[in-house]
C-alpha cells in the first residue's frame, strides 16, 4: 500500500456485483476508522451501496436514507470491534457552513467509519475522504463506477 492516489473504474453490471464490492470493503481493516464519499446523480445507487456495506459490517435493523435526517447513525460489533458509522446526506445544504452550523466537525473528528454523499456541498469543509467513489448510470442502466483511493486506509489492490 501507498499514500498515493490510486483510481479505478469498476463495472456494476448488476446489484450483485454492488454487494460483492460492499463485502469486499467490508473485509478491509482500515474501513472501521475511513471517510468515505459518495457522488453522483440522484438515483445512481449511492445509499443503495451504503446499505450494503453497512449490513456487511453487522448493522441490523432498518438502515435509513439520511436525505430528510441529514445523519444517521449506528453502532454495530464487527470483528470484536465497537464500530461506529455516520451516513450523511449532504443534498439539501445550500451553504457549504450548514456543515460547520450543524456540528458535522465533531463527527469527522470522531474514531470510525464516515460515509456522505454529494461532497462537493460541503468539499471545502470536510477533510480529504479516504475513498471517492463515484456512481454513474449508462444506456444499459449499469453503474459506472470512478473510484478513488486518497489513503492508505484500504488496499490498491482493486480490479473490476
Amino acid at each position: 500500500m501507498n499514500n498515493s492516489t490510486q483510481t479505478y473504474k469498476l463495472l456494476w453490471t448488476s446489484e450483485q456485483q454492488t454487494l460483492d464490492f460492499a463485502q469486499k470493503l467490508s473485509s478491509e481493516p482500515g474501513i472501521l476508522d475511513a471517510t468515505i464519499a459518495l457522488s453522483g446523480d440522484l438515483g445512481t445507487g449511492k445509499t443503495s451501496f451504503t446499505r450494503y456495506l453497512l449490513r456487511a459490517l453487522g448493522v441490523k435493523g432498518t438502515i435509513k436514507s439520511p436525505t430528510y435526517a441529514i445523519v444517521e447513525s449506528y453502532e454495530t460489533l464487527y470483528k470484536d470491534h465497537e464500530l461506529l458509522i455516520w451516513h450523511m446526506d449532504f443534498y439539501r445544504f445550500n451553504d457549504p457552513h450548514e456543515w460547520e452550523d450543524a456540528g458535522f466537525r465533531d463527527i469527522f473528528a470522531c474514531r470510525g467509519l464516515k460515509i456522505y454523499e454529494w461532497p462537493e456541498r460541503v468539499a471545502a469543509l470536510v477533510p480529504k475522504p479516504d475513498i471517492e467513489i463515484h456512481l454513474e448510470l449508462n444506456a444499459l442502466d449499469q453503474r459506472e463506477v470512478m473510484l478513488k483511493l486518497n489513503t492508505h486506509k484500504v488496499s490498491d489492490c482493486w480490479t473490476a
